[in-house]
């Protein structure tokens, strides 16, 4: 249980720290705009290389197929736990290593309209935290699976479940990751790459949930498919 715990803060503490260096504050000792030196093509080449390594790690170990091998080396009930701690140390290298790219998209210079924006980054971290909780909080970072194993009893099977944010989006989670990267009153070279690579992963990474989601809930899937969104409301609609 320990090793769940300590997990969890290291995801904890290294998700805290994306918010910081996405928004680009100052007070940061890196962030998006803030970091290692390059030439803008082999810096560009290295952020890619990033962002990839985040996409494989995230999407890969998250596989049915991974797994199965993966808990014939770690316990099961750790291989949630696992996975947010590789999760963590995969971000450390990405804040350690991204070289910035200098130049600007846009910046916006109306202090009103800068403070909506700022309202909206902030607006989509917090839709994806408030839908960690909305489904399971604790079994999505690995703490249930843990405690479970701790009193030696099995987690109950999973159901289908689409509260609020899921009525509207099949992936809220990723609402939010999607609305954070892009609401940026100063759009940087840095920050446009890191929204677009992010977005590609977005759009990868659901392809493969998917999958998993409708072998593991049928037709009950395929109908919220077709009738809800997928990270935005309304599109992304399964025929």
């Amino acid at each position: 249980m320990l090793i769940a715990v300590a997990c969890y803060f290291a995801f904890f503490v290294s998700f805290a720290y994306l918010v910081g260096w996405v928004g680009g504050f100052e007070f940061m000792p890196t962030h998006v705009n803030k970091g290692l030196s390059a030439a803008p093509a082999a810096a560009l080449i290295i952020d890619i290389g990033l962002i990839a390594l985040f996409g494989v790690q995230h999407s890969v170990m998250a596989r049915q197929g991974f797994k199965a091998g993966w808990t014939k080396i770690v316990p099961a009930p750790l291989e949630r736990s696992l996975y947010c701690l590789a999760t963590a140390l995969v971000l450390l290298v990405m804040f350690e290593f991204w070289h910035p790219i200098e130049g600007t998209l846009w910046s916006i210079q109306n202090e009103n309209l800068r403070m909506a924006v700022w309202a909206i980054f902030w607006l989509g971290w917090s839709i994806l935290f408030v839908s960690t909780w909305l489904l399971n909080h604790f079994e999505l970072f690995g703490l249930q699976q843990a405690w479970l194993y701790l009193r030696g009893k099995e987690a109950s099977p999973p159901t289908m479940r689409t509260p609020l944010f899921y009525k509207a989006v099949r992936h809220p989670l990723y609402t939010g990751f999607f609305i954070a990267f892009w609401a940026a009153p100063d759009m940087t070279y840095s920050r446009l790459l890191a929204a677009i690579g992010f977005t590609i992963y977005i759009l990868i990474g659901i392809a493969y949930e998917e999958k998993d989601l409708l072998a593991e809930f049928g037709e009950q899937y395929a109908e919220y498919r077709r009738k809800v969104g997928s990270f935005l409301p309304g599109i992304g609609k399964s025929d």
